[in-house]
């Protein structure tokens, strides 16, 4: 019974995987994606705290030193979670799965760009939420690029957007704690 729901887990995940990287079939929206995935790299990030910094002030220091270690915490986090599972890319498993972006590393679990990018939108949007309406659509964006680029599975991309909301959680816990308003 476990067995046939893994199964079924893992069919679907291919078919969701398969679907959106057929999207990037259409020139156009394959340099589209390619884009957010290389601003997801960090330049969207940096933009965003530089911004932030330039426009409030040297007040907003700590709210950056906090999305600075968030980003820390993810990164350690799935390092090792990738290290540990060793879940190779969809398009190095299956020949359907066309390549769209060179992979920054060699496996597929979890998403690394969408877990910093639901970790700092949820640290950053907190301290600024003005910046929400543009940082929203992008986190999202980043999440689809990485499927519909042959970079990973949507559950990849599940995993990596829950890790971050908790990373990006305890950030906002730690803040509070230490009564540090964000």
């Amino acid at each position: 019974m476990i067995k046939e729901a893994k199964t079924k887990i893992l069919d679907l995940d291919l078919k969701g995987c398969i679907y959106l990287n057929n999207l990037s079939n259409r020139q156009p929206i394959a340099r589209f994606f390619k884009t957010i995935s290389r601003l997801g790299d960090g330049g969207f990030w940096s933009i965003m705290l530089l911004s932030v910094w330039a426009t409030k002030g040297l007040q907003y220091g700590p709210k950056i030193g906090f999305m600075l270690l968030g980003g820390s915490v993810g990164s350690i986090i799935y390092k090792v979670l990738k290290q540990k599972t060793t879940r190779p890319r969809p398009y190095q498993v299956h020949q359907v799965i066309i390549l769209g972006e060179r992979p920054l590393d060699h496996f597929s679990f979890p998403s690394g760009h969408t877990l910093h990018a639901v970790m700092a939108t949820i640290v950053l949007g907190m301290a600024v939420p003005y910046l929400l309406v543009v940082m929203v659509p992008f986190t999202i964006v980043v999440a689809l690029s990485r499927m519909v680029l042959g970079l990973h599975y949507p559950s990849d991309v599940i995993v990596g957007a829950l890790i971050g909301a908790a990373v990006g959680g305890g950030i906002l816990l730690a803040a509070s704690l230490l009564a540090l308003e964000l």
